[in-house]
């Protein structure tokens, strides 16, 4: 007798497809961590390993690009290098290769890949609006992406897992995301979570917010995505709005009403981050179970 199909695993394996396609451009995994004697760069006992598995990283990659905005050279070698009002998708599939390569793959691949971004940074200079030069090499420009990137991982994953790391553990998944910073070229990546804040402290005098800016925010917060796409990135992109702090928003000009934080917008990214949670695990579970 033939085993019944469960309709709910194939729709569970479907939606995986789905996502996965979206996000890496290839059904399977971009990445598929085995036994092995290469755990990589930072391994499975790693916080790391733990905070870049939940789906809050959506939400966390979203909000460290609106923020990496802010300072005016990066920003401008963007707007002046990147591809992504003509591949928005390729560009995001790019990045979420590099995460998931520097934190899962082996350490010949994620030096690799690093080598890679540290080529294409090389041909990356040119000058702001303001006259300044900028380089995407520059150790001080670095540090700021890799502050912006640890900073929303971190406050996504907080705020959207079901198992929030305590102070020590998030001191160590700074810590450990210092190492990452370092290959990168940063010149002074924070080891902990005070460290951190402190680091963002000095980088607001440099901040501002220009035209390149905001018109590279409209194109975030309204990417021309597939149609299919657009519903569950539009929750993704109102938690990364929530997750800015109070003064960036201001400056972008995207006040949150009082209340919708809490009542909606929420309740929505963690509805989401759940499904997805459940779309990804590698074997059938209760969404109920699912991080």
């Amino acid at each position: 007798m033939e085993p019944v199909a469960d309709p709910v695993e194939d729709v569970r394996l479907r939606l995986q497809r789905s996502v996965r396609s979206f996000l890496t451009g290839s059904p399977a995994p971009a990445v598929q961590p085995i036994d092995r004697d290469d755990p990589g760069l930072f391994g499975p006992d790693s916080i790391t390993w733990r905070v870049h598995a939940d789906p809050a990283m959506f939400i966390g990659g979203l909000r460290a690009l609106l923020i990496q905005t802010f300072h005016p050279l990066t920003m401008a070698g963007v707007a002046d290098h990147s591809e992504y009002r003509r591949d928005p998708l390729g560009r995001f599939q790019r990045t979420v290769q590099y995460v998931g390569i520097t934190t899962y793959g082996t350490t010949a691949e994620a030096e690799r890949m690093i080598r890679a971004v540290r080529r294409v940074h090389g041909r990356v200079v040119g000058t702001a609006p303001d006259g300044r030069r900028y380089a995407a090499n520059d150790p001080h420009l670095l540090d700021w992406v890799h502050l912006t990137e640890v900073e929303s991982f971190l406050g996504a994953y907080q705020r959207y897992s079901t198992r929030p790391l305590d102070a020590e553990d998030a001191d160590r998944y700074v810590a450990e995301m210092a190492l990452l910073g370092q290959l990168i070229g940063a010149e002074q990546p924070p080891t902990s979570v005070a460290e951190m804040q402190a680091a963002m402290a000095r980088f607001r005098p440099e901040l501002h917010i220009g035209r390149q800016a905001r018109d590279a925010v409209r194109f975030l917060l309204v990417p021309p995505f597939p149609l299919v796409a657009r519903p569950a990135y539009g929750i993704v992109a109102g938690a990364a709005v929530s997750l800015l702090p109070s003064w960036a928003r201001r400056m972008l000009w995207l006040p949150i009403a009082p209340g919708v934080e809490p009542l909606v917008v929420r309740p929505a990214a963690t509805a989401l981050m759940r499904v997805l949670g459940w779309a990804l695990s590698p074997q059938a579970r209760p969404l109920s179970e699912t991080a």
